[in-house]
């Protein structure tokens, strides 16, 4: 039974793992996609970091992504900025990808 029991720690580790790693990426994509969105609405320096994290606090309210993109979404309308769900969709996917590929570069 050592065997079968040294592979299941294995298994859980690995799971541990990879679960480590996607709360990482979408961290990071959610704090890009937030310095997007500052960046549209014209926010300084500081407002873009406090907003970013703002950002990152709403992705913890439901799961998947419609409270960040709800978020999201709706200070961009009330800050005037003309843009549609599917925009905002699809900023957060570019920003998944740019997220994706600055944790890999950071692991090498």
């Amino acid at each position: 039974m050592t065997t079968f029991d040294d592979r299941e720690r294995a298994f859980e580790a690995k799971y541990a793992m990879d679960q480590d790693t996607l709360f990482k990426i979408i961290a990071r994509r959610n704090r890009l996609f937030g310095q997007w969105a500052a960046e549209k609405m014209g926010l300084t320096a500081e407002e873009t970091e406090a907003y970013a994290k703002a950002v990152i606090q709403a992705d913890f309210e439901e799961a998947g992504d419609g409270d960040v993109i709800r978020k999201v979404l709706g200070d961009l309308t009330s800050a005037g900025i003309d843009i549609t769900e599917g925009g905002v969709r699809a900023a957060l996917e570019e920003k998944a990808v740019e997220a994706r590929r600055q944790f890999i570069e950071a692991q090498q």
